[in-house]
């Protein structure tokens, strides 16, 4: 672990990728393949590989005692060092002491992950973490703790490793990634790279593969204008999921990859009998029986749910509107054109509803959100499954007509397909876009600051903002919190607004200040949400800022009947 942390601290103090790759990949070459294999999994920024469903279960919280407890310091001296570096690992590398005989190597790193995700309860957790942490050094514990929090922050991303794996041992870095995102498992890779076998990776299913992005477009004329066949379909306001079905097992993946399952257990039964083993990519959307998608709102009700209630499976049900295919019939397909995958994904809805015996119903005119493929519910006769339907446009005066109709059915928009594009997982490129209805945003006053991470430390960079409540039982109107963003300015008024809200601070609670309310900002965002984290009782999906409002006083900021108003009107 002494030669990885030392690595590390190499990779971090250069910008130059060429010199990170080779810096990987002499550290590789140099370890014996069950240590580099680990190696690269860590470098990776993970405890363990992609694929699997293991996790420390280890917060910030309790590395924070183990730190304390391990360094004798007291909670000033560890607010102070963490809030110079931002980072948790870093503050333990400047409080723990140096000790003789310390050290660990990479595998006994590894043994105790295994040992602490395995352990139940905080104690037990604590007592590893803090048998490991003594152990080690405090340049090596400085970079355990970062891989537990998965926050390696040392501008190494899991590509470069890729590019390491094959400077180091031979083959394309084509044919590496390639066995990666089949696999999940860079030391997997690793290992048949070693071996020149990197052509007999095969797909592990219920391993998430990465989603193909799409880039935003301003009209229906640029919608046209990068390719001549178009496919387009409605844009939902729901979540992005990927679909795994083999062996009479479902499995929902978000797009962070994050398994869903438990909050939409009235899915996986309906691809639960699937004729071919099959990914598929689609989105989950709150649905009425009459047909319409619901607001993203009410999806969020099942939102990072372990258990859903029989009532809100009644009050809140969801369909799967499957658009793509990525595997299927033993055979990844990501490689065809779109117009392939789709009729293979057609061609495999028509052998489940062959299968199940199930309902069939094809909504044709341009009014109907979708084809519905199978599998009716009886109690709330709404398809869990669903054949997102498709249109053709090749003027953009049929595509205009198609977004307005989309905005009409309560959709956000559309999406726009290259018919002869492949599926480029991790990819935003011109082959899929997305036509969307302009944001709405809202003046809002900034009420609290808290510094950032990686190359923002330093700098009052993230901020909670609110709009004004003048409906309170005194005269007095005041100001309630709707929302927190941290993306839209440039470093300069990044730096211009550190130095006003230090000059401004109310009150200094270490990493977070709450200052006077005098600073306005624009803020956009794609939609509203009742939501109990803010006073206000709202929250905003996807905030950013879009600039400062030097023009405006805090008394002209956004009311939250403001807010309301663009709630109801999306509802």
């Amino acid at each position: 672990m002494r030669e990885l942390a030392k690595t590390c601290e190499a990779i971090a103090a250069t910008t130059k990728k060429l010199i990170k790759t080779a810096l990987v990949a002499d550290y590789l070459q140099a370890r014996t393949p069950d240590e580099a294999a680990l190696s690269a999994v860590f470098l990776s920024g993970r405890a363990f590989p992609a694929w699997e469903e293991t996790t420390l279960q280890v917060g910030g919280a309790l590395l924070w005692r183990v730190t304390a407890e391990l360094s004798g310091r007291d909670e000033a001296a560890l607010t102070a060092a963490y809030r110079k570096h931002g980072d948790l690992g870093a503050t333990a590398a400047e409080l723990l002491p140096e000790k003789a005989r310390q050290g660990v190597d990479v595998l006994e790193v590894g043994g105790y992950f295994r040992e602490i995700a395995a352990a139940r309860g905080p104690s037990a957790k604590t007592a590893l973490v803090s048998a490991l942490l003594a152990k080690a050094t405090p340049r090596e514990a400085k970079y355990i703790i970062k891989i537990i929090t998965g926050e390696l922050r040392i501008g190494l991303k899991e590509s470069l490793v890729e590019e390491a794996i094959a400077k180091a041992y031979g083959g394309t870095l084509a044919e590496v990634q390639r066995a990666n995102m089949l696999l999940g498992d860079v030391g997997e890779t690793l290992r048949l790279a070693i071996d020149s076998r990197l052509g007999e990776a095969m797909m592990r299913m219920f391993h998430p593969l990465g989603f193909m992005l799409a880039s935003p477009i301003e009209s229906a004329e640029e919608g046209l204008s990068y390719f001549a066949e178009a496919a387009v379909e409605d844009k939902y306001d729901g979540i992005r999921a990927q679909a795994h079905a083999g062996d009479g097992e479902v499995k929902f993946f978000s797009r962070t990859r994050d398994e869903i399952t438990e909050s939409f257990p009235e899915l996986p039964e309906a691809l639960a009998g699937l004729a071919d083993d099959a990914i598929l990519d689609g989105e989950i959307v709150a649905w009425e029986s009459s047909g319409r998608a619901r607001p993203f709102s009410v999806l969020q009700q099942r939102l990072g749910r372990k258990k859903v209630s029989e009532k809100m499976l009644r009050e809140v049900p969801v369909v799967y509107l499957v658009f793509d295919v990525l595997y299927a019939g033993g055979e990844l397909l990501i490689d065809r054109p779109l117009r392939e995958r789709a009729r293979i994904l057609d061609e495999l809805l028509a052998k489940e509803r062959t299968h199940h015996g199930g309902t069939e119903a094809r909504r044709k005119s341009k009014d109907s959100q979708a084809k519905l493929s199978f599998e009716v519910q009886k109690e709330t006769s709404v398809a869990t499954i669903i054949r997102a339907q498709g249109f053709r446009a090749t003027s953009s005066a049929e595509l205009e007509e198609l977004f307005t109709a989309a905005q009409a059915r309560g959709n956000e928009g559309l999406m726009i397909k290259d018919l002869n594009s492949p599926y480029m997982p991790g990819k935003r490129g011109k082959s899929w876009l997305k036509m969307k209805q302009e944001l709405a945003t809202l003046d809002v006053v900034v009420t609290a600051v808290e510094y950032g991470h990686g190359k923002r430390v330093g700098v009052l960079s993230d901020y909670t903002f609110a709009v004004w409540d003048t409906n309170t039982d005194t005269d007095k109107d005041r100001l309630v919190n709707i929302g927190k963003a941290y993306s839209g300015l440039t470093d300069v008024e990044i730096a211009e607004m550190t130095q006003w809200f230090l000059d401004h601070t109310i009150e200094d609670q270490g990493f977070r200040r709450t200052v006077e309310p005098k600073i306005v900002l624009e803020v956009a965002f794609n939609n509203m949400m009742k939501s109990d984290r803010h006073e206000s009782g709202y929250a905003l999906r996807f905030p950013r800022i879009v600039r400062l409002r030097p023009d405006k006083s805090a008394e002209q900021a956004d009311t939250i009947e403001r807010a309301r108003e663009i709630y109801e009107k999306q509802s």
